[in-house]
């Protein structure tokens, strides 16, 4: 793998981890009903993409 590969993987494994941790937000705060935060948290999940 060389450079390039590197940085493409690491930046990959980033966006899955931020999604993964959004989610799990996300999750929460309906839970607890919290709907100002859910609007907040899928505003931020459109950004990710």
């Amino acid at each position: 793998m060389n450079k390039r590969e590197v940085l493409q993987e690491t930046a990959r494994v980033h966006r899955a981890n931020l999604q993964k941790i959004l989610e799990r937000r996300l999750e929460a705060a309906r839970t607890r009903g919290d709907d100002r935060l859910v609007r907040q948290l899928e505003a931020e999940s459109n950004y990710l993409g």
